[in-house]
């Protein structure tokens, strides 16, 4: 599978003043600013939307450039559901397929993890589910199929030392199988750099 998509993504870091992945590659570990000639000296002080839209783009950038109506339909759910609206956001985000197929290192990328979703290499205990924004439920296993387990890109996830384990998804990285044990808090999940779910409440209930 291709990795021109992640790459390309991956100057996003600058734009949004963040190594969203925490990738050694990202060019914002080079330049810490954002890109263009003024880049070095833009210092001026960013206005509460600013801010909150720079949340916004982050969370949606790093599970996969999620479309504006999908991100937004997650923060109707988020409201929707029980308890503080910033935990919800980041929970639905967490139960999302493509997310956990990455969080559980059986891709190098969220990218890659869509693609093995949407090409049908993965089981959902033990259905084929294609759908990369799917919301896993507690107990729910993911499973890569038998052709798909010597794809490079998924041996690269896996021998990554990028990355570690989380302690919400059980990963048996010798089946190619994780078991998504619950839903986490923020405070769980590894986050590469600080994400601010609050600020993204904050932009769309304006």
């Amino acid at each position: 599978m291709s990795e021109k998509r992640p790459q390309a993504k991956y100057k996003s870091d600058r734009r949004l003043g963040a190594n969203l992945w925490g990738r050694p590659k990202s060019p914002f570990n080079k330049r810490q600013y954002k890109p263009g000639q003024h880049g070095p000296n833009s210092r001026g002080k960013v206005s509460d939307y600013g801010k909150q839209l720079i949340a916004k783009q982050r969370l949606k950038l790093y599970y996969g450039n999620i479309g504006e109506k999908q991100f937004r339909r997650a923060y109707d759910e988020a409201t929707r559901l029980r308890g503080d609206t910033s935990e919800n956001l980041i929970g639905l985000l967490e139960r999302r397929l493509d997310a956990v197929v990455y969080r559980s290192k059986l891709a190098p990328t969220v990218f890659t993890a869509r693609q093995l979703v949407s090409h049908k290499h993965v089981l959902v205990n033990g259905k084929v589910v294609n759908i990369g924004s799917y919301l896993l439920k507690e107990g729910d296993v993911v499973e890569l199929r038998e052709k798909a387990r010597t794809i490079p890109s998924v041996m690269a996830g896996i021998e990554s030392p990028e990355r570690e384990f989380c302690d919400y998804i059980e990963t048996d990285v010798k089946a190619f199988k994780a078991t998504f044990k619950r839903i986490p808090q923020l405070a769980d999940v590894p986050y590469a750099v600080e994400m601010e779910p609050n600020l993204v409440i904050e932009f769309y209930s304006r």
